[in-house]
């Protein structure tokens, strides 16, 4: 196995033959591991997302097109990628407050959660959605992915392979636009 190239390697790993992956491991884990504990400062987190990118490599359909670049550069690009799904997650994870069932017994009670309240909410939604129809196609993509799914405009940026100038730009009319339409809708 230790003759064989990358792309070689890839192509076994893709028939699911184990020795490649194993060699494929011996060859960059020492790169993936240092790649990653740089983002995390963390060994233990480390340890999880190394096992998350020899994961990805083994169960992927495409796997490495060597037409298209480097390994190496595959590599880690896949490691940052799973790397950057891992802290979101785990953001996200953070982010979930239980809650007792004394203080569920609280919310219920609470004048503002009444079925004025709720009504006003399902309103608003609505009104939001109506007002989608006057956003483009990238528009309406930008919102969901800033304000539903928590990417930063730096991160869209980059997905998009944009300027941040022309995202922040894009922000600002689209906002522009729903706030016109919404405060149409809400005056009538």
């Amino acid at each position: 196995m230790q003759n064989k190239t990358d792309a070689e390697l890839m192509v076994l790993i893709k028939a699911q033959h184990r020795p490649a992956l194993e060699e494929l491991y011996d060859r960059y884990i020492k790169l993936v591991y240092s790649f990653i504990l740089k983002s995390t400062r963390d060994q233990e987190k480390t340890r999880v997302i190394v096992q998350l990118v020899f994961t990805r490599i083994w169960t992927t359909k495409n796997g490495y097109n060597p037409e298209k670049g480097q390994f190496v550069n595959w590599l880690l690009t896949i490691t940052r990628n799973i790397t950057i799904d891992y802290h979101r997650k785990e953001k996200r994870d953070n982010t979930i407050t239980s809650i007792t069932t004394g203080q569920l017994e609280y919310i219920a009670d609470n004048p503002s959660n009444g079925p004025e309240e709720i009504v006003s909410r399902k309103l608003i939604r609505d009104q939001v959605q109506k007002a989608y129809q006057y956003l483009s196609k990238s528009q309406i993509e930008l919102i969901q992915c800033l304000y539903w799914e928590g990417y930063t405009l730096r991160e869209i940026a980059e997905i998009n392979k944009e300027p941040i100038g022309t995202i922040k730009s894009r922000l600002h009319q689209t906002l522009k636009i729903l706030r016109s339409h919404l405060v149409l809708e809400m005056g009538e």
